[in-house]
């Protein structure tokens, strides 16, 4: 059956994104039914949106023939989910408040299904005791907030404020058609109480992480070779983030350390951005104590012994520049040994032979207590889905080939289980 989103579209610059949503929402099978407000017409035309759609394009409360032939209230219902992008600190203000003047707000307040709002803002907006006071009221009513990315705004300033890209709004939106009907409304819901963004939803399937503070490590290094060019693996950081984003749904308070990736935010999550395998290596250090260290982060094993200042240009010999290349630290082992070791220390192997066999060795030889073991010799590295092999000292797991997400879910639960059961 056919997953249907009703989408309003609000008056803001990042309105223009809406459309790219709705190209990967169809892309994804889901049927989306758009709204535009009057101050959103101004960024996007009913007739590109309709295009898109392949539907008609509401915007008008009082059009008659509308009104005859679907009605406001069947309108906002007729959906599985609404959603709200970009959702500007204006009707955001409304929907705290009850206020229904336009088509949009009159179908936020009519609705029985489920609303997702993604703010998009200027970052002083953002941060204004109001919005903050808004957002906290609609987080206790019930409806998502998918918190905004930080970066560079339309206006010229910097932080946080701008529209997730379509891709993770488009993720999110999976995410919650796939919840159980009946499931918590609260669920992966931010605190918005002083601006704090802390995850709720502590009794997930995945397990009660409540009080943990989970460390994850995720994508690759860049070693410097010259201003240019670098020694690096091929890693997207798509499961780490997932995995970060399974232990804040869990309830814990999570550290990310991540290489050069283009992800955004898992909700609820800290995130250090690092570069090369020492940055990795203080970052990680730096957030110590932990409970749980999940280390998937493929970490360059090299780096040229002395990078070089300017760009190393050809010689005309036909000879490659010589490299002195030595090894980096090795982030898992030291972990290990560290004073402040966690109580679970979780290593990954990507391998392309013997998976089973070279994690048993890795598992021994980093003294870690468990190595996710998976086979990269297909598309896993950038791909979205993985199959791995979970071994520990007692034996090997093996889990069939499913979603990252799914693998993100099911180790999380393996682990709230192994720190519940560990003394103290």
């Amino acid at each position: 059956m056919t997953q249907r989103i009703l989408l309003i579209i609000s008056g803001g610059i990042a309105a223009y994104k809406a459309l790219e949503l709705v190209r990967t929402l169809r892309k994804r099978g889901i049927a989306v039914r758009a709204v535009l407000t009057e101050s959103a017409e101004k960024f996007v035309t009913p007739l590109s949106l309709g295009v898109l759609t392949e539907d008609h394009v509401f915007g008008d409360m009082f059009d008659l023939k509308e009104e005859r032939e679907i009605g406001h209230i069947q309108l906002s219902r007729q959906a599985d989910l609404i959603v709200v992008a970009p959702a500007t600190a204006n009707i955001l203000a409304k929907m705290a408040n009850g206020i229904a003047d336009n088509l949009a707000t009159t179908l936020l307040l009519a609705t029985d299904k489920p609303v997702l709002a993604v703010p998009a803002m200027n970052v002083r907006m953002w941060h204004h005791k109001a919005t903050q006071r808004n957002l906290e009221r609609l987080h206790a009513d019930g409806v998502h907030i998918l918190e905004p990315d930080s970066g560079e705004m339309a206006c010229g300033e910097y932080g946080k404020g701008r529209l997730p890209e379509p891709e993770a709004i488009a993720a999110e939106i999976e995410r919650l058609l796939a919840l159980p009907r009946g499931a918590d409304p609260l669920a992966d819901q931010p605190d918005f109480a002083g601006d704090a963004l802390s995850v709720l939803d502590k009794l997930e399937p995945n397990g009660n992480l409540t009080d943990k503070h989970i460390l994850v490590t995720a994508g690759p290094t860049h070693e410097p070779i010259d201003p240019v060019r670098y020694i690096a693996n091929r890693s997207s950081g798509k499961q780490g983030f997932a995995i970060a984003a399974a232990a804040a749904r869990a309830g814990a308070r999570v550290t990310l350390v991540a290489g050069p990736v283009q992800l955004p935010t898992p909700l609820g999550v800290d995130r250090v951005d690092v570069e090369t395998a020492r940055q990795m290596l203080a970052a990680v250090e730096a957030a110590l104590p932990a409970d749980a260290a999940i280390m998937v982060a493929a970490v360059a094993d090299w780096r040229t012994a002395d990078a070089a200042e300017q760009k190393i240009k050809k010689d005309g010999s036909g000879q490659p520049a010589p490299l002195a290349l030595v090894e980096n630290p090795d982030i898992l082992a030291t972990l290990s040994h560290h004073a402040h070791r966690p109580a679970l220390l979780v290593g990954f192997a990507a391998e392309t032979q013997k998976i089973a066999e070279h994690a048993q060795a890795k598992l021994i030889r980093k003294g870690a207590d468990w190595i996710v073991a998976n086979d990269v010799s297909g598309d896993v590295m950038g791909g979205d889905a993985n199959a791995v092999q979970i071994v520990t000292t007692d034996g090997i797991e093996t889990w069939p080939a499913m979603p990252k997400g799914q693998v993100a879910d099911k180790l999380i639960e393996k682990v709230a289980h192994a720190l519940s059961s560990r003394p103290g």
